[in-house]
């Protein structure tokens, strides 16, 4: 009996028993064994059981799939998961149930934050995203309707333009100032004895709470060194945000007993209130909130003041005819220039169309992350400013004179402000900028796949 559905290889080491639907649920902790032995386990205290069931491994391991991801410290891959659990999932499992269950350390990886500098990743083996994907199938359907409406990261049914809709109608109901919250380096101080406090209150399995800090104090490999972990939550595995959720919670059940308004997604947190003087009185109440928790408050992104001067999850408000209305924020403009910008650096090897590809995946995940923003000659405007470096690229891409010349003509431009384009030698934005869009039309671009950022 394996994990995955269909055929598997035959296992050379360790394999599974051939046995009957039967005894593979009684195996399992289903109820055929439960009534067979009288030993009916159910509530939180045997949620291990639970958690190993097969249907809930099975789509674990669908889901592990799904996301795809890159190997851990023992280099195995999502392709090669299925073969090995048919080997060693025997193992892995009793020693689950045994409550003897180590998790390996997480590979550290950095990836460049949208506002500037590195976000640390700690990317755990496949085998224990598959286990830890399968502890939060079952433990956030038990959570999540608890959680305060006011959260809107990383819950099911849930997402940030939840979270932005919230705080534009807080705004449009007169509360014009936000006390905008960022938590210094979050995931990285989260404070294990306070987190395994908290989910001592919720869990009674001790095999499973003891699993769960295992993953919070595996440690992290970076050039082949393992180093020990003391606080922090890595971010890369499927339980982090449940585990940020729930320390988080806290804070969010206090606010509302205090009647203030809010959204939360992950650890930005923005409450609205109608006045500087209370913004102050409520920062205050966060940071000692926040200290009880052994977090701390980043002071330097941290502020209250008018909501118009504040961005939240990429977004920033403006007035117009006292309605609250939405754009994108200025950083979020920037941060999509600087990626044009370097996708349409000429590079040996790269042709127009596969420049394109790659600006389409990139733009319709943009467009469809900011279509609430209310600003239409913005975008018209990066339309414009998108394809002008694209016909940019095209006239280097044709390189000399000749060719620039016998190009323009073939796509209708006359002979003579051809020539006038290719006679300007290497200054190609500058060029792309006259006649060029004669040749190479809008619909030129749309025949490539680039995605009209305006409606």
């Amino acid at each position: 009996m394996g994990l995955e559905e269909g055929k598997h290889q035959k296992p050379k080491r360790e394999p599974m028993p051939r046995e009957s639907d039967e005894v593979a649920d009684a195996r399992q902790g289903g109820e055929s064994s439960t009534a067979a032995d009288g030993d009916e386990r159910s509530g939180s205290e045997h949620l291990m059981e639970k958690v190993l069931a097969r249907e809930n491994m099975r789509t674990a391991l669908r889901r592990v799939r799904q996301n795809k991801g890159g190997p851990g410290v023992d280099g195995m891959t999502v392709a090669e998961l299925p073969s090995y659990l048919c080997a060693h999932w025997l193992r892995i499992r009793e020693s689950m149930l045994a409550g003897e269950y180590k998790p390996q350390a997480v590979l550290r990886r950095e990836i460049p934050k949208s506002g500037g500098g590195t976000r640390e990743l700690g990317v755990p083996t496949v085998v224990d995203r598959l286990i830890q994907q399968a502890i939060l199938q079952v433990l956030q359907p038990r959570w999540d309707p608890g959680f305060s409406e006011s959260s809107y990261g990383f819950r099911p049914g849930r997402r940030a333009h939840d979270a932005v809709r919230a705080a534009k109608q807080y705004i449009q109901q007169g509360r014009r100032y936000v006390v905008d919250v960022d938590l210094e380096k979050f995931f990285d101080r989260v404070n294990h004895d306070v987190l395994m406090g908290r989910l001592a209150k919720r869990i009674e399995d001790r095999r499973v709470l003891k699993l769960i800090r295992g993953y919070l104090e595996a440690g992290v490999m970076l050039d082949g060194v393992v180093m020990e972990r003391y606080e922090g939550t890595p971010q890369g595995g499927p339980l982090s945000p449940l585990l940020a959720n729930v320390l988080l919670d806290e804070v969010d059940k206090g606010l509302e007993k205090q009647g203030h308004k809010f959204a939360r997604y992950a650890d930005d947190c923005n409450v609205y209130v109608r006045s500087r003087r209370a913004g102050e009185r409520v920062m205050a109440s966060l940071r000692r909130h926040y200290a009880k928790l052994r977090l701390r408050v980043n002071e330097t992104k941290s502020a209250v003041a008018p909501v118009w001067e504040r961005k939240f999850l990429g977004y920033s408000f403006w007035k117009r005819e006292g309605e609250a209305k939405l754009r994108v924020a200025d950083q979020a403009v920037a941060r999509l220039k600087d990626r044009v910008r370097t996708t349409t650096r000429p590079t040996v090897g790269r042709s127009l169309k596969q420049v394109a590809e790659e600006l389409r995946r990139y733009l319709l995940g943009w467009k469809e992350y900011f279509r609430l923003a209310e600003t239409p000659r913005v975008f018209l405007t990066l339309d414009k400013w998108i394809r002008h470096r694209l016909r940019a690229l095209q006239l280097k891409q044709w390189r000399r004179g000749r060719t620039i010349y016998r190009e323009l003509v073939a796509r209708g431009l006359s002979a003579h402000k051809a020539a006038k384009v290719a006679s300007q030698g290497r200054r190609w934005y500058r060029t792309s900028r006259k006649d060029i869009h004669i040749a190479l039309p809008i619909a030129h671009f749309d025949a490539l796949g680039i995605p009209h950022l305006s409606p």
